[in-house]
């Protein structure tokens, strides 16, 4: 009795198939298939190009939101970044203030934001980013975490605030991608030898 119901089950799919099939041919040519393609792709051509209102936000999107990050929204646009950092990951990124930017010697932003200093601010921010998570509760003493430009960052641990290079961590915000741990100062990455 099983096997003429498991017939007519698989009928009435090849039926459906075959009718959805013929349906889709007769109302879509290959110009309107091509359209509707171009349609759905996003116009930056990269992850931060997609609309998404209801997932949680990623870091360039975090960043994008606060007040007091504004200059490195800035940096991450010039080095052409935005792309890179709206992806999966996940990543670790110690994101410097407005105020750790402006403490920097005057004129220097201005500098690296000129386009023909996108490779060294890349660098740069590129030191400010670790692959993986890592929450600041789980960072040691003493641990090294190989950065994004290839050079080590050291984490130090004194009565549970934690520092990076001698960098003040003052807050960590999750993201879709990873984290963000604030910081109160720019890491410059050491002189290459």
């Amino acid at each position: 009795m099983k096997t003429p119901i498991r017939i007519l089950f698989l009928a009435t799919f090849v039926l459906v198939w075959a009718f959805n099939s013929c349906t889709q041919s007769e109302q879509a040519t290959p110009q309107t298939q091509t359209a509707v393609v171009e349609e759905t792709q996003p116009a930056g051509g990269g992850q931060s190009a997609v609309k998404d209102d209801e997932s949680a936000k990623d870091i360039v999107k975090v960043a994008a939101g606060s007040a007091d990050h504004s200059t490195l929204v800035a940096a991450i646009q010039a080095a052409s970044l935005v792309d890179a950092l709206s992806n999966a990951g996940p990543f670790t990124v110690f994101a410097p203030t407005n105020a750790a930017f402006n403490a920097l010697p005057a004129g220097t932003v201005d500098n690296l934001l000129k386009p023909e200093n996108k490779e060294q601010l890349r660098t740069i921010l590129f030191y400010h980013v670790t692959p993986g998570v890592y929450l600041a509760d789980a960072l040691k003493d003493g641990q090294k975490l190989g950065m994004v430009n290839s050079q080590n960052a050291t984490v130090s641990v004194k009565d549970g605030k934690v520092q990076i290079n001698g960098i003040n961590v003052v807050g960590s915000v999750r993201a879709s991608n990873g984290i963000i741990h604030v910081v109160d100062a720019v890491m410059l990455p050491p002189a290459s030898n």
